[in-house]
């Protein structure tokens, strides 16, 4: 089953599927994309499918009618939960896919994670759920998959160090004063990686490098302290592990998705890829240099959410989520994301999580106020 199969990351999933003699889709489920979604259920011979926007649901029962349309988000847990799927691609962006990956992991559902909002915001109990369940949870993005690989290996303790790379983004080496006026176009050009519109914003900001942190940390059990960034323009290697006696471990690759993904849909087998061996003299040599923390503070203020633990990491995301839209709609200024972000974590203390419902208090609370400071800052 994948969810999200009409952005980026479900279409190199279908692909994925597409060229194997042993996985099948037994369900597809997109936001409001509903013309692609029948497109792909024909392709693929699929006869469950779901739309969570209940406009779109309605539209393709009326244009589909060789399976089941399910409408909302209640029809996309539906989809999970009474069906027969062995795994669960999440690949739905942003906070939205936290549900599905509690109903995929409360069935006792493996889970391929490429919704890296569901352990940012919800970290602890999705992590204790998939502990009580069995049901295990296998990174699709690509920084995780590589630590998963080389972390597979190790014995408890004997691992020091997690570093995560970042490409650095459209806007590496820029300044501050450099960043005023950047436009859309500019901070969706991300120089080494193709993806959707929000995680490629996240990652001009180094937002997204600040969710992977936090989402290390839960996948992996490691301390914040022990967890670090490094920029490496290159993207090829995509993780790396330092050891007790002194070596460090990396898991290097071109960057293509379809490599995650089907390390993920196949585990613990892997499977043939059509992608390029790795050449290295070709690429001559590779690069790394600090993070910028100040010009970039949004990877600082995901440090400082994170180690103020509870609700701060959702209070964060939900602060990026309106920022970044916000930033795409063309109503709020790029250095102005992490502004946003900053002042709705000072307005909204963080709080220990009891539930899951504390946690969509917190985030409606914090979406509030971030959408006020967008409107404030518009309207100055």
């Amino acid at each position: 089953m994948i969810l999200g199969s009409t952005g980026s990351i479900g279409v190199q999933a279908l692909d994925v599927v597409s060229r194997s003699e042993e996985l099948r889709v037994v369900a597809l489920a997109a936001g409001r994309a509903w013309e692609a979604l029948i497109a792909q259920a024909r392709e693929h011979g699929v006869k469950r499918i779901a739309l969570v926007d209940a406009d779109a649901a309605a539209r393709a029962s009326e244009a589909w009618t060789d399976g089941e349309v399910l409408a909302g988000p209640d029809g996309l847990v539906r989809l999970i939960t009474e069906g027969d799927s062995d795994l669960v691609l999440n690949a739905i962006v942003g906070s939205a896919g936290l549900v599905p990956t509690v109903a995929a992991l409360g069935e006792g559902i493996d889970l391929a994670l490429a919704n890296k909002e569901s352990l940012v915001v919800g970290g602890e109990l999705v992590t204790q759920l998939a502990q009580a369940t069995g049901a295990a949870i296998i990174p699709v993005d690509s920084e995780h998959s590589a630590l998963h690989q080389l972390l597979s290996a190790e014995r408890p303790g004997t691992v020091d160090r997690l570093l995560l790379t970042a490409s650095g983004g459209p806007f590496r080496g820029h300044t501050a004063a450099e960043l005023d006026g950047v436009t859309i176009e500019q901070a969706l050009a991300h120089p080494t990686w193709a993806m959707g519109g929000k995680i490629t914003i996240d990652s001009a900001t180094l937002m997204n490098k600040g969710l992977e942190l936090i989402e290390a940390h839960h996948l992996f059990g490691t301390a914040y302290d022990q967890i670090d960034v490094v920029v490496h323009p290159q993207s090829i290697v995509h993780s790396l592990i330092q050891l007790c006696d002194g070596a460090t471990l990396a898991h290097l690759g071109y960057p293509d998705m379809r490599v995650p993904i089907s390390y993920a849909l196949n585990y613990p087998e892997r499977v043939d890829v059509p992608v390029a061996p790795l050449d290295l003299a070709a690429l001559g040599s590779l690069t790394f240099e600090p993070v910028d923390e100040v010009t970039f503070a949004c990877l600082r203020l995901a440090r400082e959410a994170a180690r103020a633990a509870g609700t701060a990491p959702c209070t964060l995301n939900a602060a990026n989520e309106i920022a970044v839209h916000a930033f795409l709609a063309g109503r709020l200024r790029f250095l102005d994301i992490a502004v946003v972000i900053e002042e709705t974590l000072s307005r909204v203390p963080a709080a220990r999580v009891h539930s899951f419902d504390s946690l969509a208090d917190a985030d409606g609370e914090a979406r509030a106020i971030a959408a006020q400071l967008v409107a404030d800052r518009a309207a100055a």
